[in-house]
């Protein structure tokens, strides 16, 4: 079989990803191997934008990974610099300037662009919605990855599962949360419909970026932070500063990343350059959330062992409070808006049998883990 039927063949097939760019590589480098026809004279030089700090840990990682891969993959056919946000761009202006064409490419999570559209939101994560494993199956056969599409269409975009973090912690507090009026007042950095969830329980939802945080819980500019888990709170050293380390992450239980594609660049590629960077993004998405398994495990090891923090559940009473809170702020968004209420539901309709079956295997499993 031949690369080009290898690669027909292959696509949608997660397992064949790293098969098929290892497949790419030996075969071009065989002497006297001319090449199929993706490698032409014409290369391909593409700018990634992303909203991640240069080289932030797995997920600016990542993208570097995934050009790497692509480039591979491709003999060189395809090259793809990668900006970490503020190099080239700001962070937040990634989805604009992918739109626009000013870059062929972008890394984000969709919640950064409710501003664009409150639709967006639901692709990246919703309070007490669905994990890792629950979100890929939405998206990749039970409709959202359609619906994702159809949506970004209108942006002149074309979106890409590029990961998961997995459920995340509940934040860095200066002040325990034993009640649902502790969060009176409270000041947090909170993105998304999380920080919707958190104006409704009285408190103040602040958006800080990355490198502002640490000074903020640090002086007083802010109570409490969210940030992603284990691994990366502890790189960003929240717990010399901060007291309570509240768990689970109520406001992102699986956040799905993305790559956004310029649809007018894409559509100049040829056909199996175009199947490569969907299978890099397959790749991507399988060693995004290995990465943040592993590395989560081991840190909050660490953070256990070297730091004077508590580590804390929220009660039964938070979370019923906030769940609660959650349902109001959806409402209020697919009242205003059409496409989001469409979104919804097919989301939450997936969700309701994801979580009859979660039940009696995940987490009935999960009781009895050894330990």
């Amino acid at each position: 079989m031949n690369r080009i039927s290898f690669l027909k063949k292959s696509i949608g097939l997660a397992a064949g990803t790293s098969l098929l760019i290892q497949a790419c590589r030996q075969d071009s480098s065989k002497k006297g191997t001319k090449g199929p026809h993706i490698i032409k004279k014409t290369k391909y030089r593409w700018k990634m934008v992303t909203t991640w700090p240069p080289d932030f840990p797995i997920l600016g990682e990542g993208c570097k990974k995934f050009a790497q891969w692509v480039e591979e993959a491709t003999d060189g056919a395809l090259r793809i610099r990668v900006f970490g946000g503020g190099e080239l761009i700001p962070p937040l202006e990634v989805f604009e300037a992918v739109s626009s064409g000013t870059a062929h490419m972008g890394s984000g999570a969709s919640y950064y662009w409710a501003g664009r559209s409150p639709a967006t939101q639901f692709f990246s994560t919703v309070p007490f919605g669905m994990n890792a494993q629950q979100m890929n199956g939405w998206l990749e056969v039970g409709g959202g990855m359609k619906l994702w599409k159809e949506l970004y269409d209108g942006f002149n975009l074309i979106p890409l599962n590029a990961g998961n973090t997995g459920v995340q912690m509940g934040g860095w507090f200066n002040k325990k949360i034993d009640t649902p009026d502790d969060f009176n007042g409270l000041k947090m950095r909170m993105p998304g419909l999380g920080g919707k969830v958190l104006e409704k329980m009285g408190g103040a939802a602040v958006l800080l970026a990355g490198g502002e945080i640490f000074t903020g819980l640090e002086r007083g500019v802010i109570d409490a932070t969210e940030w992603i888990g284990p691994y990366h709170d502890y790189l960003m050293g929240f717990h010399k500063i901060a007291k309570y380390y509240y768990y689970p992450g109520w406001h992102e239980p699986g956040t799905t990343l993305e790559m956004i594609i310029n649809k007018r660049h894409y559509n100049q590629l040829p056909k199996e350059i175009q199947s490569i960077l969907q299978l890099a993004a397959v790749k991507l998405s399988q060693w995004t959330l290995a990465s943040f398994e592993h590395k989560n495990a081991y840190y909050l090891d660490k953070i256990r062992k070297e730091a004077a923090v508590e580590i804390l559940p929220f009660s039964r009473e938070v979370l019923s409070v906030l769940n609660q809170r959650t349902k109001s702020v959806i409402e209020e968004v697919i009242a205003k808006d059409d496409f989001s209420k469409k979104i919804y539901d097919s989301y939450q309709s997936y969700r309701k049998q994801a979580a009859t079956w979660g039940k009696m295997t995940e987490k009935a499993y999960y009781d009895w883990m050894i330990q």
